[in-house]
Parts: C-alpha cells; structure tokens; sequence
C-alpha cells in the first residue's frame, strides 16, 4: 500500500526553500505535527499469528470428526456441481470416481503416516487379504466413522471381491431423479478404494453399485476387480 501524499497549494512567489528554512522570516512559519510513520501504524494493527491448519500436529486430530450435516451439504454441491457438466449417467459416475481416488491417495499418505511414524520397524502388507481387511475396517472408520458391514468373494470370478456398506454415508441424504435412477453415488467411495488398493501395491478397477434390500434400501457393493499381477503374484507367496 503507498503512503498517503499530501499536496500543499501556494500563490506565494516563495521558494520552497525559504518556506522550509528556520532562519526565514518573510512569512509566518506554521509547525505541524509529525505524523505516525507506516511502520509504527502497521504494526501496531498486526493481528496476532495464529497457527493455520498446517502446523497442526496430525497425531492431535487423529479422532476428530466432521459434522455429517456438513459433510451431507458438501458432497451435495459436489454432485449437482458435476451433474451440470456431464453428459449422462457413466460421465458423471467416472468423474465422481475419479474424485474419490484424489481424496483417497490423500488418505492413505495420512494413515500410513500415522501408523508407521512412531514405529522403528514399519511394515507394509504384501498379501492381498490383509490390506482388503485393512481397508474395510481401519480405511472405512477413517472416512466414515465406521467399518464397513461386510467382505464377500466372488464365486464365479476368482479376480473379484466385494465390500459391502448397508447404509453409506454418501447415499444417505442423496435425492435422485427418476432419469437418474441407476446412478450411484458411491462411485465415489469406489474411487477412495481404488487409490488405496493402487498404493499398496495391488492395482484394481473398482466401482460402486447399488444393490438395496428391503431391509437396506440405500445397500451398496463396492466391487474390486484384480488385476492379473495381482493373482500372479498371490499365487507365488503361497
């Protein structure tokens, strides 16, 4: 910001020498007083540093929870905010999806963090099963405050598993139109779980699909379908 100037008008034929000048006495000399300099003002106005939301320490925040109101109200805007710039219901799927898998890259950094910054050994899971069992249950709780319901193996397929949420938050509050019928919101937990299963180690294509009960009417199957490596590399660790 400049400083303010002030612009002083004279008839007089003086020069401003003579009207500057202490030993002048050709016209009456008028002392003003000397005004707060800028530095003085902006400091003493300088609110107080406050620590901002990365100097927090993560440790500390480990159990904090988000209002699910809010959380409803947000991801809300994030459908309707992507609805209007998409051209039917697999756009609109595969951008929520791809959604889910940045705020999944972003949870599995924090969660290792966590886990392996106090330990002297860490360790990483190289078997399919137990990071399937983490994600059901230590990634579900991080995100939404519980585990989910259910893992289920395929029958047919022996490249596909399911995880199941009988009622997911993100299903919860969602109106949707009669056009929009088989539309599933939960394409983007389906992102989320496929950037964690990408990190540690065990690429997939997962999606979400609606699969209500009478009993569960908002039941989702979060379907993960393997990669060959995968089963190759299960196969050897036998």
């Amino acid at each position: 910001m400049q400083p303010t100037r002030f612009s002083v008008l004279s008839t007089s034929s003086l020069s401003s020498a003579e009207h500057l000048s202490p030993t002048s006495t050709t016209s009456p000399r008028f002392s003003l007083s000397s005004a707060p300099s800028i530095t003085t003002t902006l400091t003493a106005h300088k609110p107080a540093n406050r620590p901002s939301i990365y100097d927090r320490n993560l440790n500390k925040t480990r159990t904090a929870e988000v209002s699910a109101s809010a959380f409803a109200f947000l991801f809300s805007e994030v459908v309707q905010y992507t609805q209007k710039r998409v051209s039917g219901i697999n756009d609109l799927e595969r951008r929520l999806n791809t959604l889910g898998y940045r705020v999944g890259v972003r949870v599995l950094e924090l969660m290792v963090w966590r886990a392996e910054s106090p330990s002297k050994a860490p360790k990483r899971e190289i078997r399919f099963l137990p990071a399937l069992m983490s994600i059901h249950t230590q990634v579900w709780r991080a995100v939404f405050g519980r585990p989910a319901d259910a893992i289920e193996k395929s029958v047919e397929n022996e490249d596909e598993y399911m995880i199941i949420d009988n009622d997911p938050l993100v299903e919860r509050h969602i109106s949707v139109p009669r056009d929009l019928s088989t539309l599933s919101c939960s394409s983007f937990t389906a992102g989320i779980v496929e950037a964690v299963l990408d990190g540690l180690g065990f690429p997939a294509r997962v999606t979400g699909h609606n699969t209500p009960t009478q009993q569960y009417p908002s039941r989702t199957t979060i379907l993960i379908k393997l990669e060959q490596s995968v089963l190759e590399r299960e196969q050897v660790l036998k």
